[in-house]
């Protein structure tokens, strides 16, 4: 089968199609036919060789690597002991660890049926493939930070696709979010339900100060900040980080570095996610549309920045 993948680490051109065996499902596990794969900013570090430098365990020595976390497509192969669901024919999305060649960026990949569920209703393969990593990233933060209905949380880079789905659950479960944006993005993370839209860039942590004068009650760092922000977050905050960083704890304030791997076999949050989605409280966003073959094209895109949405790789 052809896998988009690379052999050695380096910039976008590295990308390229690879002939790997194809892979069949075995118990426990469900085979997919995949027609989209989006490409988030982890693919970029993946290939790069940042995330190996940082974490050698996540990518061992290997002829070949296959990156990409989520699929969409139609189950054509079941494991023994697959639920009734995860049938032949049906249309799924998966999400999945990229580890050596077991990406999801594949003509056709092999899942644990706990990380796989039925497709949202209304949406195309493309966009469907644009939820999962991300949503669910999002949702972790917001998990981790505990907040009640009526508290406040700050979220960074709202804006990007982690931070988008992250405005839209955190109004969802009854919090006032403050936000920050480039004033080209203003009218979009406004759309996505924040309160407050406050400009990106130095002296954020001050204007939050501005509008809540004790601080937030947490942060979704999604943009990076790290330690910038902890002037934002009032004493005994919280402050959730999805590139490993831990900052000052004086005041109280607790640091949560998150990694989505953690749950990626949480059916039940993948399934809510999907259903949310569907009823409109998520918006999936698709930022281009690429042929598998040119997938060195969607790499540079992310790599220029400002992307809003995903992506996406067709198969």
């Amino acid at each position: 089968m052809r896998a988009v993948g690379f052999t050695e680490f380096g910039g976008p051109e590295v990308m390229g199609v690879l002939e790997l065996p194809e892979p069949h499902a075995g118990p426990g596990q469900v085979r997919i036919k995949v027609a989209a794969a989006d490409v988030n900013w982890s693919d970029v570090g993946a290939r790069s060789g940042l995330i190996a430098r940082h974490n050698p365990q996540m990518f061992p020595p290997s002829g070949a690597y296959v990156v990409g976390w989520d699929a969409a497509g139609v189950i054509d192969e079941v494991g023994e002991g697959a639920p009734p669901e995860l049938a032949a024919g049906a249309e799924v999305i998966a999400l999945l660890e990229p580890k050596l060649t077991l990406g999801a960026q594949a003509e056709y990949v092999v899942a644990p049926v706990e990380s796989v569920v039925r497709a949202p209703k209304g949406a195309d393969p493309v966009a469907s493939s644009t939820l999962l990593m991300n949503a669910l990233s999002a949702r972790m933060g917001l998990d981790a930070l505990e907040l009640p209905p009526g508290a406040t949380v700050l979220l960074t880079g709202a804006a990007g696709t982690v931070g988008g789905y992250a405005v839209e659950l955190a109004k969802a479960g009854g919090l006032t979010v403050i936000a920050d944006a480039a004033e080209k993005d203003r009218d979009l993370v406004a759309g996505f339900g924040a309160d407050h839209v406050l400009p990106r860039g130095d002296g954020l942590a001050e204007r939050v100060r501005g509008l809540r004068s004790e601080g937030v009650d947490g942060v979704i760092d999604g943009a990076g900040l790290n330690d910038t922000v902890t002037a934002a977050v009032r004493d005994g905050g919280g402050i959730v980080s999805y590139v490993g960083f831990t900052g000052a704890t004086d005041r109280g304030v607790r640091w949560h570095p998150l990694f989505v791997r953690e749950r990626i076999r949480d059916t039940a949050t993948l399934a809510e996610l999907r259903d949310q989605a569907e009823a409109g409280v998520l918006t999936l966003r698709v930022a281009a549309t690429f042929p598998f073959e040119e997938a060195a094209r969607a790499h540079q895109l992310i790599e220029a920045g400002g992307v809003r949405g995903r992506p996406v790789l067709v198969f």
